[in-house]
């Protein structure tokens, strides 16, 4: 029993990743800084997909995935976060762990920590494997462990923890706020998520995306303006008219980069997110940046700082990501990931149920 070993559902044969399966692991020994959290919700990121799909390589097995997570403080270390407490209900995203003592920590960039560690598939110092929120349980460094403010529930706190953080903290970096004029690029799971924020920023927003079919559901979110580059003349008709764009598409393969990044204002930023299959790259024509001055960069999640903030923002103006939910099992996992795989979520999944799957 828990804390000994931890009950999970995931990948044990990576030749079926639609059946995943029940098994137990033992967690790393606990930490004075660390905190165990009982699971009672996990969205299920893109990544997750990738990963059970071993388009990003060769998995470990057995594997739990999801690093949306919220659950209950259930145990705290003596030199845990300030502020945490037993009983507290938290998230966790796809960070677990950072060394704490680089330069990129001492800056509070703990993201971009270069032995940072993955809430799943990846590894602690001592060599102990990670294993994510399909569980009942999940130990973390309490530096990842966000509270939840009250007013957001768990099924639409849990795509924070990652899919919304990683899509806004691009709008957090190049300081968005009122007059800013801001392109998303992938009306998604995420994409959609950085529309709402932009949109709450008080940013003027233009959706991008390939045809018409997503431009019923942006004109819910508010958007300004939409842009379907599968039509002729989109290029030239609102050419020069984008402060930043963020691109938070899983592929770059269809994408027109070049074409997107004439949207641009002069001295004007690209943003991607975009994780895809490690057999593609992104190319780039360097005479198409250097009259304009564009500049094209990468982000990855968010900082513990970031994250804080966004809780904070959510809270502040009741925002809600569309999301989804289905009950946790081996059935339900699989086929939730089967539905995600086919794009036909509008626009993220949360499991939920844990209580009964693991008869805590």
């Amino acid at each position: 029993m828990y804390p000994e070993t931890i009950d999970a559902i995931g990948i044990t044969d990576v030749k079926q990743w639609t059946k995943p399966s029940r098994f137990s692991y033992t967690p790393q020994e606990f930490r004075d800084y660390d905190v165990d959290i009982e699971i009672e919700a996990c969205g299920i990121c893109g990544s997750d997909i990738h990963t059970v799909k071993c388009n990003w390589g060769d998995i470990y097995t057995p594997m739990a995935v999801g690093h949306e997570i919220v659950g209950k403080v259930v145990k705290i270390g003596p030199k845990a976060k300030a502020g945490l407490k037993l009983g507290d209900r938290v998230g966790v995203g796809a960070q677990c762990d950072a060394c704490g003592t680089c330069a990129r920590c001492c800056k509070h960039y703990e993201n971009n920590c270069l032995n940072a560690v993955d809430t799943y598939y990846s590894a602690y110092p001592s060599g102990i494997k990670t294993q994510g929120g399909d569980a009942s349980h999940i130990r973390v460094n309490s530096k990842f462990a966000f509270k939840i403010p009250d007013n957001i529930s768990s099924e639409h706190a849990a795509p924070l923890m990652c899919g919304g953080i990683t899509g806004v903290s691009p709008l957090f970096q190049n300081n968005v706020g009122k007059g800013s004029k801001v392109g998303v690029q992938g009306i998604g799971g995420i994409g959609h998520m950085t529309v709402l924020y932009a949109k709450a920023m008080g940013a003027e927003v233009t959706a991008i995306s390939r045809s018409r079919s997503k431009e019923a559901d942006s004109k819910k979110l508010a958007v300004d303006h939409y842009i379907a580059t599968a039509e002729k003349g989109w290029e030239e008709k609102y050419k020069d008219t984008l402060d930043l764009i963020v691109i938070t598409a899983s592929s770059f393969s269809e994408g027109e980069f070049d074409k997107v990044l004439t949207l641009l204002t002069a001295r004007g930023k690209i943003v991607f997110i975009t994780a895809p299959p490690i057999t593609e790259s992104l190319k780039i024509t360097p005479f198409s940046m250097l009259r304009s001055g564009y500049s094209v960069g990468g982000s990855v999640i968010g900082s513990p700082d970031d994250i804080d903030f966004l809780l904070e923002f959510t809270s502040k103006n009741n925002i809600k990501p569309w999301v989804e939910t289905f009950d946790i099992s081996e059935e339900g996992l699989g086929k939730a990931w089967e539905y995600v795989d086919s794009g036909k979520p509008r626009y993220r999944v949360t499991m939920v149920g844990y209580d009964k799957a693991f008869k805590k």
